[in-house]
């Protein structure tokens, strides 16, 4: 511990270094229940490049491992400290460095909240879509790591679609370049797409150059009133297959929606089963929102009502946005599953997950980004009570099973992390997983970065 931080202060500000342990202790951990964490030896907050490089350099000297972490609103424990460990906290490389209207481009560090920079752009007339939940607190360094996604993934894609190039600390402190600025480029490795949603595990991101769009229309909203869950999965796949493209098409079911109502009282409608969300930005919203309630209603929807103006869109947005949050209060704890499969498949897997919740005895509440087949069941579960407890970590691996059966994913935007590490294995096989951990040595042979994640 004593050659640790005199080597580490030897390149960094006094500022930078945090060791009381009761501070400490408020780094060990993100967002994720059921997941270990350990005690880290030291947190730093590191402002520069040359200060990341450092700290990997000393590691590498000391064979210490190094956690990178964002803001900790992750949901998978990709963020969890391991005993000894150094957690690099990139919070405080937080600037913008650029953002050009021509190429559309923004260059950011790290530690750029994401809304900070959505509204920065937006001030220069463009658009950085990925728009997680957390998007208030989250940094563009997690949704990097994690390769998150959001509400508006059905039109604009996730994460990785706007990572055009990085720069990245390596474990042994070289500075990587990847990727471009340019519209187009195929030369080499897409090594900019590996970085994206590999955990910390591979090198510290430092910098992103990433694509941006013209603003679109502020869009309007539709919220349509379902009998059954199976209803509204059938909606989605007759607006889908009816060639629309909405902005967003959310879902929240029953238990959902009266939980946003206890914590904000929004007013939405506690009798439906699940209530979807519609969205357009087009020249003319009005009309696809017609379009879309047709078949909301062809499909047995009880209810459809378009939004009359964008700040009553803005606060259907905001009660889907607060979901998880909302559900959070339902008990003392919660785990947040992530499973992502074929639009086809929807209904299948909220009517598989409902059937989960009786068999397990347990409140289990659903939303979804509907549109791409993502689904967030959230467990809701008394921690103190061991036989709930187990229960509820029976009834998500049940969750991810049947999302696999489904022909889907164990996660959609989360990431493993602690989580999902066993559940990756079979997703993977044998074959795959083997090139993930040759590719792991590659870049990182001692073992240093995020130690214990991923796989």
């Amino acid at each position: 511990m004593d050659d640790l931080l005199e080597l580490l202060r030897a390149g960094l500000p006094a500022e930078a270094l945090i060791t009381d342990p009761d501070v400490t202790a408020s780094y060990a951990h993100d967002m994720a229940s059921f997941c270990e964490a350990g005690a880290p030896a030291v947190v730093v907050l590191p402002r520069t490049v040359e200060q990341v490089q450092h700290v990997m350099r000393t590691a590498t000297a000391l064979r210490v491992p190094v956690v990178p972490q964002g803001a900790r609103t992750g949901l998978s424990g990709a963020a969890n400290a391991t005993d000894g460990c150094i957690v690099l906290s990139l919070v405080k490389m937080d600037r913008i460095l650029e953002i050009d209207t021509v190429d559309r481009v923004a260059v950011v560090e790290p530690g750029v909240v994401n809304a900070v920079l959505s509204r920065a752009v937006e001030d220069r007339g463009l658009y950085y879509p990925p728009d997680p939940s957390s998007w208030e607190m989250c940094t563009i360094g997690g949704n990097i790591g994690t390769a998150s996604g959001g509400l508006c993934c059905v039109k604009y894609g996730v994460t990785a679609e706007y990572v055009l190039g990085l720069d990245v600390v390596l474990a042994d402190g070289r500075l990587l370049s990847t990727g471009r600025r340019t519209a187009k480029g195929v030369a080499g490795y897409d090594l900019t797409r590996l970085f994206v949603g590999s955990e910390g595990s591979l090198g510290v991101v430092v910098k992103a150059v990433l694509a941006l769009k013209p603003r679109p229309p502020r869009q309007l909203v539709l919220a349509a009133e379902f009998p059954s869950a199976a209803s509204a999965c059938d909606a989605v796949c007759r607006i889908m297959e009816d060639g629309h493209t909405p902005s967003l098409l959310e879902l929240m079911d029953r238990t959902t929606v009266q939980a946003v109502n206890r914590l904000a009282q929004m007013g939405l409608p506690e009798t439906t089963e699940a209530l979807l969300l519609a969205a357009f930005d087009t020249p003319d919203p009005t009309a696809d929102l017609a379009a879309v309630a047709a078949l909301c209603t062809a499909a047995g929807a009880a209810e459809v009502v378009p939004a009359e103006d964008t700040a009553e869109s803005e606060l259907l947005l905001q009660a889907r946005r607060m979901s998880l949050t909302a559900l959070e209060t339902v008990s003392s704890a919660t785990m947040i599953d992530d499973v992502c499969v074929p639009r086809s498949k929807l209904g299948a897997m909220l009517d598989g997950t409902a059937d989960i919740a009786a068999k397990y005895g347990l409140t289990i509440g659903v939303c979804a980004h509907a549109g791409d087949g993502n689904t967030h069941p959230v467990v809701c579960f008394d921690h103190t009570d061991p036989d709930e407890s187990r229960r509820a970590r029976e009834s998500f691996d049940a969750i991810m099973a049947l999302g696999l059966e489904l022909g889907g994913t164990i996660t959609g935007e989360h990431g493993v992390g602690v989580l999902k590490k066993e559940w990756l294995a079979r997703e993977l096989g044998e074959v795959a997983l083997e090139l993930h951990q040759g590719v792991k040595h590659a870049f990182d042979p001692l073992g240093l970065l995020n130690p214990g994640k991923v796989f």
